[in-house]
């Protein structure tokens, strides 16, 4: 009798778009497969910044443990949710093809950015960008899965609140009062697809490797390598992209101070034969430009 896959997911509508896509897949490959969704601490503690929590991985533990004690088989995250450093014993396994990457501000009147203007985000990332860029803005936070921040942002004094454009796209609700921040980095592997299996479990492995999508394993692999050497282990604003164009990778990456007052950025064509490298090397050279200070800084900053 064939396997059946079990395929752990979070139970927001988001998550559960996202895993019941990866069903679909496996199914049309011939394979059994089964959703387990169930709740992460990200999801249930809603009245704090993430960044406040100081919790690695805050969206992913739960399944984590789930694939551990053998509940679930497979796990499919949204890949900018996931710690650069999987557990010991879990593997990534495939890439989905990637969506849109753009940030984008879903608005509630129109908009002059001279003046005073509330914008809601529980993104640090996102934060600083968007007071590096309008400084004499309000900056609140926000939380929940991404009906919840909807229906916060329509019951709130606030005039916008900023999504990543693929979340809403995936469920259908991205409204037409939105603008797309082309100048805002995003989080490094934003709009990718994870799934994650464990190291012993071939089968599933083996069924699940056959969903990769080589372009975007590669482009998410740059960003998330520029991410670990950056980082350390500290939530901070980071921003990361890598496309392929023709048979080179261009690379944009950015730091900022939490408050969005400093800024240092990076960009470099990084070839495709050199992609392992790509990410690190980026970030040794943001380092090496002020970054090593920088996040010295955010560091006493957040006490870490």
């Amino acid at each position: 009798m064939p396997k059946v896959i079990r395929i752990g997911t979070r139970d927001s509508a988001l998550a559960l778009w996202q895993a019941n896509t990866v069903t679909r897949q496996l199914e049309s490959l011939g394979y059994k497969t089964e959703l387990v969704p169930v709740k992460s601490t990200g999801d249930l503690i809603l009245d704090k910044p993430l960044y406040e929590m100081g919790i690695t991985g805050i969206f992913t533990k739960t399944l984590d443990v789930a694939m551990l004690n053998g509940t679930v088989d497979i796990a499919v995250h949204s890949m900018k949710d996931v710690p650069t450093a999987l557990p010991k014993g879990i593997i990534q396994t495939a890439v989905l093809e990637r969506a849109a990457t753009e940030d984008i501000l879903v608005k509630k009147c129109e908009i002059d950015y001279t003046k005073h203007f509330i914008v809601a985000t529980g993104s640090l990332r996102r934060k600083a960008q968007w007071l590096n860029r309008y400084p004499h803005h309000t900056v609140v936070d926000l939380r929940g899965n991404v009906n919840t921040r909807l229906e916060k942002l329509q019951n709130n004094n606030w005039d916008g609140a900023i999504f990543a454009k693929a979340g809403l796209k995936r469920i259908n609700v991205l409204p037409e009062n939105h603008i797309e921040l082309d100048w805002m980095l995003p989080a490094p592997a934003q709009g990718a697809m994870v799934i994650v299996s464990l190291e012993t479990d071939k089968y599933c492995t083996e069924a699940v490797s056959k969903l990769n999508h080589e372009p975007s394993r590669i482009c998410t692999q740059i960003e998330r390598d520029f991410l670990r050497k950056l980082e350390g282990g500290c939530t901070a604003p980071i921003g990361a992209l890598a496309q392929i164009v023709g048979e080179r990778i261009e690379f944009k990456g950015c730091l900022f101070s939490i408050d969005g007052t400093e800024k240092i950025e990076i960009a470099k064509t990084i070839s495709l034969d050199n992609y392992k490298k790509g990410g690190i090397e980026a970030a040794v050279e943001l380092l090496a430009n002020g970054g090593e200070a920088l996040m010295m800084r955010i560091k006493k900053e957040m006490n870490i």
